[in-house]
């Protein structure tokens, strides 16, 4: 087969047979396909767009090019949940507990944070102990015993996936929906999951911008997942402010152990409830999302949530102190206030800016061989909507060096939008797509 022809075709509008992008997705992981070829196709992909047909092919087809996890051994439906990134996003923190203790069996793998977005596996490492490398022998026991696992990536997964998203990265075709689409799904269909729950993030901190963009990438990931045989549901969330009022590693495994015991910011619980309940009903533990709520209430009030991530945390040898304030979590040596001279309501918080403050403080990456700080972050005491009188403490910065102090505390300042009026509450889920 010709890959120029592939190109050609593509350019042009037309469709590619499964085979052909089979065949493509052969030719990228062996090397038969030169990266200049690879980059003129993605441009190609990028004008022209996919079929939903070719989108699904393309992540059945690229899930299979590496490794694939079996989970067989797991005893029940195993559930995975992804979120597409956002600032202050400890959802699965919450969930995840959550969802276990209502016996929802959960294999998941999770990333680090990459720019102004954190990442699962950078929060847990905050955690004296705790061990993100796993075996799929150890993982497969662990879920059977604890019913829970977060571990960083094992074996060669989808590597035509890293391949083809390094090119899109420099040549300027990331930003295209099928390609996006099949990314994500690729990876979630070799995981080995059998239900799939997508919480899509939307707003200024998300990389879907827009509501339209963003339900038309959750229906294309639903789509592929239910034609690839696997339950899905996605959740379209706001990400125009940060979730919940920490943003940081260290800090934002406590707040989520906080809302594991009722003490958590509204928005936070409301999300992690929700999103539990749609992995208690896909994993086959409730009838319908109304059974699930009610399920994952109850375990949320009683603290068997909390229990099952310190379970959890035990079990991949992390060590938490649930009688301290701090839980035995690293702390920053320098603490400062924001406050700011005038008053008003919160209209807006640039979830984008607290976001790379927060990564220029060290809690997160501009390049992969970053070093992370865990106890490094921003906690904001005011959010959208609440008021600000004269000399109130805004926010609180937490640094591991005093001359950061000033500049984090402009930047936080910067990302604040003040109004005379209340301004009208935003919602913060926007949609289900089943």
């Amino acid at each position: 087969m010709h890959f120029q022809d592939l190109i050609e075709k593509k350019r042009d509008g037309g469709t590619l047979s499964p085979g052909e992008i089979e065949a493509l997705v052969q030719g990228i992981v062996s090397g038969e396909v030169p990266d200049y070829q690879i980059s003129a196709w993605a441009m190609a992909v990028y004008f022209q767009g996919m079929s939903q047909e070719e989108t699904q092919n393309l992540a059945i087809a690229m899930s299979k090019s590496g490794d694939v996890i079996d989970l067989s051994g797991i005893q029940g439906v195993p559930v995975d949940k992804h979120s597409t990134g956002g600032v202050g996003d400890k959802t699965t923190l919450v969930a995840i507990p959550l969802a276990a203790a209502a016996g929802v069996p959960v294999a998941k793998m999770s990333g680090r944070g990459l720019g102004h977005t954190g990442g699962t596996i950078d929060k847990l490492e905050s955690i004296p102990g705790f061990q993100v490398e796993r075996t799929l022998p150890q993982v497969i026991e662990q879920v059977n015993r604890v019913k829970a696992a977060i571990i960083s990536q094992m074996g060669n997964l989808v590597p035509a996936d890293k391949k083809l998203y390094a090119i899109r990265d420099v040549t300027a075709t990331v930003d295209s929906i099928p390609l996006i689409a099949s990314s994500v799904m690729s990876k979630k269909l070799a995981s080995g999951a059998q239900g799939i729950v997508l919480d899509v993030k939307v707003g200024r901190g998300a990389f879907m911008k827009s509501l339209d963009q963003a339900r038309q990438l959750a229906r294309t990931m639903v789509d592929i997942g239910q034609g690839a045989g696997r339950k899905v549901v996605a959740v379209l969330s706001d990400m125009n402010q940060p979730l919940g009022r920490t943003v940081g590693n260290a800090l934002e495994v406590r707040e989520a152990l906080d809302t594991l015991q009722g003490r958590g910011p509204a928005d936070l619980e409301e999300l992690s409830v929700l999103l539990a309940a749609h992995m208690v009903k896909v994993g086959g533990q409730a009838d319908s999302l109304e059974e699930a709520l009610l399920k994952v209430r109850t375990l949320l009030q009683t603290r068997a949530g909390l229990m099952s991530f310190q379970q959890m945390v035990e079990a991949q040898g992390g060590s938490l102190d649930l009688t301290r304030p701090d839980y035995g979590l690293p702390q920053a040596s320098e603490i400062a206030g924001v406050t700011f001279t005038n008053q008003g309501y919160v209209k807006a918080i640039d979830a984008l800016a607290v976001g790379r403050t927060v990564m220029r403080l060290g809690a997160g990456r501009e390049r992969l061989e970053d070093r992370i700080f865990p106890e490094v972050g921003v906690e904001l005491h005011k959010k959208v909507g609440d008021r600000i009188n004269s000399n109130d403490i805004v926010a609180t910065i937490y640094a591991r060096d005093k001359s950061q102090l000033a500049q984090a505390a402009a930047e936080i300042k910067q990302a604040y939008t003040l109004t005379d009026t209340p301004p009208d509450p935003v919602s913060l889920v926007f949609d289900t797509i089943t």
